[in-house]
This record gives structure tokens, C-alpha cells and sequence, in this order.
């Protein structure tokens, strides 16, 4: 389990309605989703227990945008998303064990305090490769959207998050 399972904290000066709205809104979700340079172009997102959850992202070298198309498996306004792509909306099983394929469970967890929230992250994968993959995408958190205000790159290095796997 110590290979496949990824868990990042961050302590946010937004409000937990904020980082709420930053997962369930597409157009939010497209600003801050993807590890530059990679980009976020479509989202789709039914913010309830086995609603959708599809993002379409254009990643430079692929000749193809990729899509991937997965399910909510908790939705508990401002406090906990769940997702995988491991099923599709409605809780379809799909399989996701082609080439490329990196599948996953991920839980956020978002914690209310005086002066924002902290926010973990626990992604947990089938093999080390793709918690392998996962790992560079901790970055998207870094400079995201201004409306749930992320930290500043000062913020970020005074008090840098821990990626750890367990």
C-alpha cells in the first residue's frame, strides 16, 4: 500500500464553501484541474452521489486531447468530493486498464478554520505506476484559481505541503 496511495495536505485561505465550489463548478474546475502546461479545455460535473465527473484535457506531445469520463462517489457540500475513474456516472464500471490507463479513487477532505481551510487530498491507485503518474499533479493546487484564493508562491514556500505516501 505504501507504493499506490498518495495523500497531500494544504492549508488555504479560502473558505471551505470556496474550495467546494472549485471541484463542482466546471468553470472553475478547468482553471486550476491540471498541472501546467497541461490544460483543462471541457468539464462536465454532476456534484451528487453518482453524478458525473468528465474532464477533457489538451496535453502538449499528445496528438489527441484526453478525456476521461468518471463517477462522484461523495458529494457532502464543503467538506468531502469523492471521485474515481474506475466508473462512469451513475456507477457504471469501466474499464480503464488499457495503456495510458492510471486508475483511481481520490478523496478530498476540506476542514473549515478562521482563516480558511485545510485541505487533503488522498489518491490510492491500483500499482506504483500510476501513483507514480498522480504524484506531478500535487502541482495543480499550486497558483490555482484566484476566486477560491490558493495560496501566493510566497504562501506555497513558507509553508510547503508534505506528499506522502502510505
Amino acid at each position: 500500500m505504501t507504493e499506490t496511495t498518495l495523500q497531500f495536505t494544504r492549508e488555504i485561505s479560502a473558505s471551505a464553501h470556496n474550495v467546494w465550489r472549485s471541484w463542482t463548478e466546471p468553470d472553475l474546475l478547468k482553471q486550476w484541474f491540471a498541472p501546467k502546461p497541461v490544460a483543462t479545455t471541457q468539464s462536465v460535473i454532476g456534484p451528487q452521489l453518482g453524478g458525473g465527473f468528465n474532464t477533457t484535457m489538451v496535453i502538449p506531445d499528445m496528438p489527441e486531447p484526453m478525456s476521461s469520463d468518471g463517477c462522484v462517489l461523495a458529494a457532502d457540500p464543503s467538506q468531502r468530493p469523492a471521485i474515481t475513474n474506475m466508473m462512469t456516472g451513475g456507477f457504471q464500471l469501466q474499464d480503464t486498464s488499457g495503456e495510458g490507463q492510471f486508475p483511481f479513487t481520490a478523496e478530498m477532505t476540506i476542514s473549515a478554520h478562521d482563516t480558511g481551510c485545510t485541505y487533503t487530498v488522498t489518491v490510492r491507485h491500483l500499482d506504483a505506476a500510476g501513483a507514480n503518474h498522480s504524484a506531478q499533479w500535487d502541482s495543480s493546487t499550486d497558483g490555482g484559481p484566484q476566486p477560491t484564493r490558493w495560496p501566493t508562491w510566497q504562501e506555497r514556500s513558507a509553508n510547503r505541503a508534505k506528499i506522502v505516501r502510505y
